[in-house]
């Protein structure tokens, strides 16, 4: 089973060097003790050492193991078992506690597990099912032993192998954990049709004791089983040496290169009191560093690096200070306005001295004064103040010293005490206080608390001098209390006393009538002002809210009631708050009587009832005594004693009846209300309806593809109700199921159903809807059937244009209907008139014709239409004239990318090159070798109109060279070189020699090969052979030079030696041998190796490849390159015209060892310019620049095709024409 984990063996501060520097001081690692005690298992953590790491105390968990091969861990924390096993590992931990000088016993590490603080939340797991037939049982077994546990699944009922999890404790799985002490295996019998999982432990350890689980699911089936394991210690004693403790426990093996401290406690006899003969520690302590290794082999310690890891942790004594007899004393303090002296004593009088204060430099001024008394060194600071609080250092020479100041505050005092005021509300108060230093922070208090001071408090604080006052412009009642004035030195307190002013009414409350729904507004004046009050309605309290507003502006009081209402009758009251006058009001509330026809949310007080149907109306009404009610339509009074129409009346409202409503109960119905306030009255309208006629029958106008426009006429009766819109149906003639077109509801007589199948018959009708409902249908639409033209025809562009025809040509519609494509119909007009002629009388099916007979020089315009049984399509137009005269277009050789370069290929390899070229008309193409005709019979040559094929069926070396292509249209020419290498293998190297034997090395010589195969040789292969076996090994590969020296050969071999050569095809053939062979013989001098000295590879940037003068071509992506040499690394920057490329999605730039390439991508001849690349680090800089050309553009036919104007193409060729004339 693995060993635990071992977290970071540098964390802690044990950072691990091979050779340390002398004058580091080592920094002691921190020692961690932990008490463990019952629940709550949380226990904090002591350390000890100079920067001890935050220790956590990890709640229970079971320690996991690694892969195989790990080492021995420091364990990082200590990890005990929770709940019921609390107390039994209480007792363990401390039996077996191990001293503060070793790690604790090797324990289980967290792994990437579980956070701690979620270990004691409960685990969700799916719900338990019987799955396992075997369950692996507990067991016991002593250290070093091997134990195994079974667990069986039948898989009679389950489609695919089930899933299990070993875990240790409640978190860890065991699964990633596998190794030389931990095997899982599973096996699966086919005939019994059960699952067989095995865990095996192998050379157990006493911390893999613990519990275990076994967890199998499948599907949503889960089963689980708990185990536990014991292991058994043996016990022995022995007696152990404490440099044997050094010594590794297992030479070469997984557990080799750490101190088993716990082993060496557990081991120890309780009363053994034995030392070393030799103290190892303080030899290794007195000793150099590259002594250790000779000291461990004296004395028998063989774990070396745990020797060095002890040594380190030791501490080292100070030096004694070679600058400073003595230095500044820790801390001083001064009082604040006093004067301190900082003295040291130096051991070099000599030594240049500086003072430093918080790090800057002190200089002499008269608040600094340095003074020099025989070996003191004085720095006399005067008047110290808060600002010369502060650390402060001396410097002499390379050692320092430092010191804090501290400066003390002197209490202030107060001089003259508060005298106690006594005065009225409204009247202003200052309180008056004087102290023993000016600018001193006071504190003003009321009955203890701090008295606010900000911008909106009643309170101002001002100070002068020594004097400090806190004012109050306007004093109340609340104000009464004790203040109190706060310094450093003492408090000062007095008493404030504010009294009532008389009362005096200056405007007494007013009795009031008001209009139910008015405002009611109260007011009254009292002296003195700012004196609060309370309103009271009735004797009832009344409080503010959002119908009440209970106003106070210095002696004004209002009570403001937005809309009153009858309960805000009453007798009223204000009462001024701290006397016992008050004053009284009355207010009567008047309603006249009114009728509240809005309540019915009828519009324009129509009442609307179907025929047939039941009618009852309520109306509400109100007044102050209750109205008298007589309803009336027209002349004839409605009364309550009627029998189908009748009228009652109720305290709050009144209502009318009709039992069953008919077209004669249409009309305007009266109200009329008295009583003793006054009149009212109103008047509704009733109208009696019912659902109307159906539409005409609908009349379908336009058909197209999906779709259909149909129109019809209103129904004649609309039932007394407006028509609210109409329902539309549609169903295939075949079928009898209708469908509904439309949700909402249609307000106009038109409509147009949608989505219909092109080719099948349709039928529609219509319903009327108003408010009553919904009329019956109209009759059936005659059937119409859907059919649609395609859409027009796309990409219309000009394909060849001669003197007296255009070739023209278009791709099919994008869509085209059920009733298909029947072909294409094309027409032109001469620019400038109206007269379309069709140029072909039958249609044409194919996507490309030919217009003949035109006129030479003339404009003309093109259109073309798709034509399907229902018709034309839009017409297609080209958007520009087109001038009926054939064009010369230039030749233009189109070199690939890849053919720009030297084009290289292998001997006896085809070779394919297409190279595409355009011109108008078709242009003429020679091909030359080396200013030679190409042979035929080597080479074969293919030519289009568009392009042309180099072909060679077997490449020999022969046909390497330069090929001069060159195509002609009339005058016009352009020419393109195309640089072929054929490459073969090369030839073994020349003249191996032995240059020279010495020790268990041979230096050999030799020269390159003659036939390098037509490429540059790239290394060389060596290899040796022992004469007696005559067997050949290779010493190295890829080798550049053509010198080496061979090393580590076998004292008393004979060795013979052989190269091979080697380029871009690979190695020679053959190898050359070494005439001689080299003996290597014993012998006794030893060779001392010379010191060299370091170069400085530093350099100021230097361009080794500039930029060179570039022509690119309109449309292709074009690159610059050029290599740079500097160390350290130098910046690169690309300008064009002298101005940076930043973030330009145009340009890429890359550099890569040295080279800078920019790549502009599809260049225009707008990018052409001086660029420059610009090299800098802190050494100097270095700059190249070069000019690039961009040639090409679009021909005519392209920008003919492209849609732009004959005048701009004109202006755009004639221009292209006049650059290029110069070039040539």
């Amino acid at each position: 089973m693995p060993e635990p984990t071992k977290k970071d063996e540098m964390s802690n501060g044990e950072k691990e060097s091979v050779a340390t520097d002398s004058s580091e001081v080592p920094m002691p690692t921190p020692e961690i003790s932990l008490e463990v005690s019952p629940p709550p298992p949380e226990q904090p953590v002591e350390t000890e050492g100079k920067d001890p790491q935050p220790i956590e105390v990890i709640k229970p968990v079971q320690p996991e193991p690694v892969e195989n091969g790990s080492k021995e861990p420091e364990p990082e924390a200590v990890v005990v078992r929770a709940k019921e096993q609390v107390e039994s590992v209480n007792s363990e931990v401390k039996e077996e506690a191990p001293s503060p000088c070793s790690p604790p016993p090797p324990v289980w590490s967290l792994g990437e597990g579980q956070a701690p603080e979620d270990l004691d939340k409960p685990v969700d797991t799916p719900p338990l099912s019987s799955l396992l037939i075997e369950r692996p049982q507990g067991g016991s077994i002593t250290v070093g032993g091997d134990i195994s546990f079974v667990a069986k699944v039948e898989a009679q009922d389950l489609l695919r192998k089930p899933t299990i999890k070993w875990f240790k404790g409640k978190w860890m799985d065991l699964a990633s954990k596998t190794g030389k002490h931990l095997q899982l295996k599973e096996t699966f019998d086919r005939r019994t049709k059960i699952h067989t999982f095995e865990m095996h432990i192998i050379k157990a350890k006493d911390n893999y004791a613990g519990n275990y689980r076994c967890e199998v699911t499948y599907k949503d089936k889960f089963d689980s089983c708990s185990f536990d394991l014991e292991v058994k210690e043996l016990e022995q004693s022995q007696s152990v040496d404490i440099r044997s403790a050094f010594k590794r426990s297992s030479e070469g093996h997984e557990d080799a290169g750490d101190l088993d401290f716990s082993g060496l406690l557990k081991h120890r006899e309780p009363k053994q009191d034995e030392t070393p003969e030799v103290d190892v520690w303080e030899i290794l302590k007195s000793a150099r560093p590259d002594q250790y290794e000779k000291i461990a082999f004296e004395y028998g310690i063989t774990d070396l690096r745990g020797l060095l890891k002890r040594l380190k942790k030791t501490k080292k004594e100070e030096k004694k200070s070679e600058a400073f007899a003595k230095k500044l004393d820790p801390a001083y303090q001064v009082d604040k306005g006093g004067k301190i002296r900082l003295v040291v004593d130096l051991a070099d009088p000599t030594v240049e001295l500086k003072w430093y204060k918080n790090g800057q430099e002190i200089r002499p001024t008269p608040k600094f004064i340095f003074e020099q008394k025989g070996t003191q060194r004085i720095m006399v600071i005067n008047n110290c103040g808060l600002n010369d609080d502060a650390a402060y250092s001396v410097a002499a020479g390379e050692e320092k010293c430092t010191t804090e100041l501290f400066v003390k505050e002197l209490p202030v005092k107060i001089t003259k005490e508060i005298e106690a005021v006594k005065t009225t509300v409204n009247e202003r108060i200052e309180l008056a206080c004087e102290v023993s230093e000016e600018g001193a922070q006071v504190k003003w208090c009321k009955n203890g608390v701090e008295v606010p001071t900000g911008p909106r408090s009643r309170y101002r604080v001002k100070s002068e001098g020594l004097k400090h006052w806190l004012i109050i412009d306007d004093a109340s009642k609340e104000d009464t209390g004790t203040f109190s004035l706060m310094a450093s030195g003492g408090t000062s307190e007095a008493k404030v006393q504010v009294e009532l002013k008389p009362l005096k009414i200056i405007q007494d409350l007013q009795d009031m009538t008001v209009l139910l729904g008015q405002p009611l507004k109260m007011h009254c004046e009292i002296f003195p002002g700012n004196v609060p009050g309370r309103w009271y309605r009735n004797g009832q309290l009344i409080q503010s809210n959002d119908r009440i507003n209970i106003l106070q502006r210095a002696k004004n009081h209002r009570l403001e009631i937005v809309n009153s209402t009858i309960h805000d009758a009453g007798d009223y009251t204000f009462v001024p708050e701290g006397y016992s006058q008050s004053l009284c009001a009355k207010v009567h509330i008047v309603d006249p009587p009114r009728v509240h026809l809005e309540s019915l949310n009828f519009p324009d007080n129509t009442v609307t009832i179907v025929a047939g149907n039941k009618l009852r109306v309520e109306i509400p009404i109100s007044g102050e005594p209750a109205p008298r009610v007589v309803w009336m339509k027209g002349e004839r009074v409605i009364l309550d004693s009627g029998h189908r129409v009748r009228a009652e009346t109720f305290s709050d409202h009144t209502s009318l009846t009709i039992d069953i409503a008919e077209k004669e109960d249409t009309g305007n119905y009266k109200i009329v209300l008295q009583n003793e306030a006054g009149e009212a009255g109103a008047s509704i309208k009733v109208k009696v309806v019912d659902i109307p006629d159906p539409p005409e029958v609908p009349l379908v106008t336009e058909v197209g593809g999906d779709w259909c426009s149909m129109t019809w006429e209103p129904p004649i009766y609309d039932g007394g109700s407006p028509i609210l819109g109409y329902f539309i149906e549609r169903k295939k003639k075949q079928s009898s199921r209708w469908m509904r077109l439309n949700f909402d509801l249609n307000k106009e007589t038109t409509f147009e159903p949608k989505k219909m199948i092109e080719g099948v018959p349709y039928e529609v009708r219509v319903f009327a809807v108003n408010a009553i409902g919904v009329s019956k249908p109209s009759e059936p639409s005659k059937a119409f059937v859907p059919l649609a033209v395609t859409s027009e025809p796309t990409m219309l562009v000009v394909d060849d244009v001669t003197d007296t025809t255009v070739t023209m040509k278009w791709r099919p519609p994008d869509t085209i209907g059920a009733a298909g494509l029947d072909g294409y119909l094309v027409e032109y007009c001469i620019e400038g008139t109206d007269d379309w002629r069709v140029t072909n009388k039958e249609l044409t099916e194919k996507t490309k014709y030919t217009i003949t007979g035109l006129p030479p020089e003339a404009k003309i315009l093109v259109r073309v239409r798709a034509i399907n049984a229902a018709g034309a399509s839009t017409p297609r137009t080209l958007q520009h004239s087109i001038l009926v005269k054939e064009v010369i277009e230039p030749p233009k050789i189109r070199i690939p990318r890849h053919l720009k370069q030297t084009y290289t290929r292998k001997v006896g390899e085809a070779v394919n090159l297409v190279i595409p070229f355009m011109g108008k008309p078709r242009p003429k193409v020679s091909w030359l070798k080396e200013g030679q005709t190409v042979d035929p019979t080597q080479v074969t040559i293919r030519n289009t109109d568009c392009d042309s094929i180099i072909f060679i069926r077997k490449a020999e070396r022969k046909h390497s060279g330069k090929y001069d292509m060159k195509v002609e249209v009339e005058n016009h020419v352009d020419t393109a070189i195309v640089d072929i290498q054929i490459v073969d293998l090369p030839g073994p190297p020349q003249c191996v020699k032995i240059d020279e034997v010495w020790g268990g090395n041979v230096a050999l010589d030799w020269t390159p090969p003659k036939d390098n195969g037509n490429a540059a040789i790239t290394g060389y292969t060596i290899q040796k052979a022992d004469k007696k076996t005559m067997e050949w090994y290779t010493c190295i590969e890829h080798y550049h030079r053509t010198c080496i020296t061979i090393t580590e050969l076998v004292v008393g071999n004979e060795y013979y030696f052989r190269i091979y050569s080697e380029n871009m095809v690979g190695l020679s053939e053959g190898a050359t041998q070494t005439k001689d062979s080299a003996l290597i013989v014993k012998e006794g001098m030893q060779l001392k190796n010379p010191e060299y000295i370091d170069h400085d590879f530093k350099e100021p940037p230097k361009f080794t490849q500039p930029l060179i003068n570039t022509f690119a071509i309109a449309g292709y992506n074009a690159t610059l390159n050029c290599s740079v040499r500097a160390n350290p690394r130098p910046k690169v920057i690309w300008m064009k015209n002298k101005i940076a490329i930043i973030d330009d999605p145009r340009y890429r730039m890359f550099s890569n060892q040295g080279v800078c390439t920019l790549e502009i991508r599809k260049p225009s001849p707008y990018d052409g310019g001086m660029y420059s690349c610009k090299a800098i680090n802190y050494l100097g800089d270095a700059l190249v620049e070069c000019k690039l050309e961009v040639k090409g553009g679009f021909t005519f036919s392209e920008l003919m095709q492209r849609g732009v104007p004959l005048h701009l193409i004109d202006k755009y060729m004639s221009e292209t024409k006049a650059v290029e004339q110069p070039e040539k």
